[in-house]
């Protein structure tokens, strides 16, 4: 909407307190707003009081304006929604990369959810693992989903779970799992080798939402012996679908 109109000159002022909590304030005052912006306190204070009365902001302790939580409500919605629909570009962008079966996948408590795939025309795939729980601490997508999770709350989310051993590489605990995320991390992505069966190796990535926190992980599967030797080629193309779907569910850019 052009920035001169009064909806435009409203939405300003909601984006500025915005960003003052996404710089990690807590709120933001007239004065704030009006520096921001380069405005009028008049002006902005009137802008302020009229998203307050729609409920796009709330005002709490010093008359500081933040967010209405209910902004984050539909936000986090459309942002679901948007997953399963732009994942899906993403999906077929990153196929055509790498010619290996690709997966979206969530955090479900201790376990990883494949919410989306996409498979080469030649894949002798059988069956779909759309909606199919796997252990978090050897799927494919398990790194990536606990990726912004300290070391204590990686602790808990294992808390109950027995590390069976589906592969011949699957971690033998948390400790070991940790190690392995901590590696990830400092990579750029993960690497599931032979950790969830005999055979398989995968990378992912983690999706950030709106909020800068993990919505999801994309990932690319194939036999170790095609996939490992491409592993850097396959590394860079899912990072770069990854950055491309979060541009998409965040509004930011991304060249792809």
């Amino acid at each position: 909407m052009p920035k001169n109109s009064s909806m435009g000159r409203g939405m300003n002022v909601v984006f500025a307190v915005s960003a003052r909590q996404a710089s990690g304030n807590a709120g933001a005052t007239v004065a704030d707003v009006a520096a921001d912006l380069g405005k009028d306190r008049s002006q902005v204070s009137r802008g302020l009081k009229a998203a307050l009365q729609e409920d796009f902001l709330i005002r709490g302790e010093r008359r500081a304006y933040a967010l209405h939580w209910g902004l984050y409500a539909d936000a986090r919605a459309l942002t679901e929604q948007r997953l399963r629909t732009d994942g899906l570009t993403a999906l077929e962008g990153l196929v055509e990369d790498t010619g290996e079966g690709c997966f979206l996948g969530v955090l479900s408590g201790d376990s990883t959810v494949t919410i989306g795939e996409r498979v080469p025309a030649d894949s002798k795939m059988i069956g779909s693992w759309i909606g199919r729980p796997y252990p978090a601490y050897c799927s494919d997508a398990g790194q990536a989903l606990l990726w912004q999770a300290t070391d204590d709350e990686v602790r808990t989310v294992f808390s109950r779970t027995e590390f069976v051993k589906h592969g011949p590489k699957t971690p033998a605990g948390v400790d070991d799992f940790l190690e392995r995320l901590h590696t990830a991390r400092e990579r750029g992505y993960s690497v599931v080798d032979e950790e969830a069966e005999p055979g398989l190796y995968s990378l992912a990535v983690p999706i950030h939402d709106f909020r800068g926190e993990v919505l999801a992980a994309l990932q690319v599967v194939g036999p170790k012996s095609r996939l490992e030797p491409k592993s850097a080629e396959c590394g860079a193309a899912v990072v770069k679908w990854g950055r491309a779907l979060e541009a998409a569910l965040t509004g930011r850019s991304s060249a792809v």
